[in-house]
């Protein structure tokens, strides 16, 4: 038996047991005056083979004692409860990461760099959306889906980690990312749709305007959480990079962010924006983003109760036989 399984239905019954100490007390002071005495002037003849019966007369009271702590442990019903539990998910997510993967993501204002900073937060919150799809889109000129939504999260994962600098045109066409983030959640059939589009830059690429994407986005009614990477200031971006060793110079410049063209997106779509100047800071939004979003889920809990009052009474009873028998028995002749 499981202790941590084990309860008392009706544990106010419990109390009664302060009765037991006193109906104890009251057994043995009353026990002297419901023995007859006889006095004699000399114990000689009886000190040779007496009988030590007498002496285990207080077993009798002790049963007794013994029966009504069972029976008053019987009535505050201990059982053992067996709980089993069946998760029901009623709302499920489709997310959409849009990330930017322009040059300005190799910044080191945030460690070791933005792109590897949103990387390992990125696939954090992912182990947190065990109930969700979710997809990948990157942008820079350029935009590209790396993974459709899917509920498999090994494989988003994998994605994410493969995420790399250079695999796309230069330049930051946000219109783009969004767009391409809204084709792949318009024919979504989930009840809640949700994109997080980052980036570190402005509009400066593509065919397709950011404003026009919004658009699309509220029309599919599909949120859009929007966040602007980088420090305030100056902060080291990639300059140039040896042709011979592929090593990348850093020189300091100027963070520029679209925070207004941000702030639409996310305002226009019912989203919110969000500023990521650390790598904490870029981790509390993410947290912030999973407790906005959370999935419905339903538990249901199925009890099975295994009663135990029945042994006690049935000991009880035992209790109780064993007195009856020894008073008109053993004891008859003492009491």
């Amino acid at each position: 038996m499981k202790w941590s399984n084990f309860e008392f239905h009706s544990p106010e019954f419990l109390w009664l047991l302060l009765l037991i100490p006193l109906l104890a007390f009251w057994s043995f002071y009353t026990q002297k005056k419901d023995s007859a005495q006889l006095k004699i002037p000399s114990t000689k003849g009886f000190k040779a083979g007496g009988s030590i019966l007498p002496k285990f007369k207080p077993l009798l009271h002790l049963l007794r004692l013994l029966a009504l702590s069972c029976l008053i442990v019987a009535l505050a019903r201990p059982r053992n409860v067996a709980v089993s539990k069946k998760t029901k998910t009623n709302r499920g997510i489709d997310i959409v990461m849009a990330v930017d993967v322009s040059a300005s993501m190799l910044a080191k204002d945030l460690k070791p760099n933005r792109l590897e900073a949103l990387k390992r937060v990125a696939t954090d919150f992912i182990n947190r959306r065990p109930n969700d799809r979710i997809g990948i889109v990157v942008y820079a000129g350029e935009s590209f889906t790396q993974t459709p939504i899917t509920s498999d999260k090994s494989i988003v994962k994998r994605t994410i980690s493969e995420i790399k600098w250079g695999q796309l045109e230069g330049g930051t066409a946000i219109g783009m990312g969004l767009g391409s983030a809204v084709n792949r959640l318009k024919e979504s059939k989930a009840k809640s749709k949700v994109i997080i589009l980052l980036t570190d830059g402005v509009n400066n690429a593509g065919f397709v305007d950011p404003k026009t994407a919004t658009e699309l986005a509220k029309g599919n009614g599909i949120k859009v959480y929007t966040i602007g990477i980088g420090t305030n200031g100056m902060a080291p971006f990639p300059w140039a990079k040896d042709p011979r060793t592929g090593k990348i110079s850093f020189k300091n410049q100027q963070v520029e962010i679209d925070e207004n063209l941000l702030k639409h997106i996310a305002n226009e779509t019912n989203g919110k924006y969000f500023r990521a100047t650390n790598n904490t800071k870029l981790k509390e939004i993410y947290d912030e983003i999973d407790k906005l979003e959370k999935t419905k889920i339903e538990e249901f809990k199925y009890y099975n109760y295994s009663e135990k009052y029945r042994f006690l009474v049935f000991l009880a009873g035992i209790f109780l036989l064993i007195e009856f028998t020894l008073k008109n028995t053993l004891f008859k002749s003492f009491i």
